[in-house]
């Protein structure tokens, strides 16, 4: 008798613990919800359409990037569109394969959320370098979205990045986070 009280008792616990667990699907609609509360709660204004390369990007605007579930981009500065080759001036636009510099600044979409900085020397000695669409130097898949939406070295952004566009640790535990990028092209 106490081994079938037991045995009831465990099966119990297995199902009320499998029950309050988050599945991955649970975790990803707490993260859908908490980048809307994160654009509601700073009164952004979205765009459904890429502006034109000359458009003057409010400070609220963020364009909603197509093909991408909760991507969004903001340009902060277009960098420089053309750059001296020899004595000749020529695009300076930003390709397949150029090698990125970046810096960075990181943070989480709560309220008060903690920055991380790799944004100068004094905060990480080496920026980080990745070949433009290699995604085995550089796993997330936002950052190489975001580099060609700016298209010209020395260009600034910021990104809202949902976790399956981010690195692996953002993936894993499902964690959305925003990046401030600020990029050049190593000649």
């Amino acid at each position: 008798m106490k081994r079938i009280i037991f045995y009831l008792l465990a099966g119990i616990g297995i199902i009320a613990t499998g029950c309050s667990q988050n599945t991955y699907s649970r975790l990803r609609d707490q993260e859908d919800k908490l980048i809307a509360n994160y654009i509601n709660r700073n009164n952004f204004v979205i765009l459904q359409e890429e502006p034109a390369v000359d458009h003057i990007w409010e400070e609220k605007e963020y364009y909603k990037v197509k093909g991408y579930d909760n991507l969004y981009f903001h340009l902060i500065s277009r960098g420089d569109s053309m750059r001296i080759d020899g004595t000749d001036t020529v695009s300076a636009k930003i390709l397949t394969n150029d090698i990125i510099i970046a810096r960075y600044k990181k943070f989480g979409l709560m309220e008060n959320a903690d920055t991380l900085s790799y944004w100068t020397t004094m905060d990480q000695a080496y920026p980080m370098e990745f070949h433009l669409m290699n995604t085995s130097e550089c796993e997330s898949v936002a950052w190489h979205v975001a580099v060609q939406l700016m298209k010209y070295p020395d260009s600034q952004c910021e990104i809202i990045v949902p976790s399956k566009l981010g690195f692996t640790a953002e993936q894993t535990s499902v964690t959305p986070y925003v990046y401030i990028l600020k990029i050049k092209v190593k000649q």
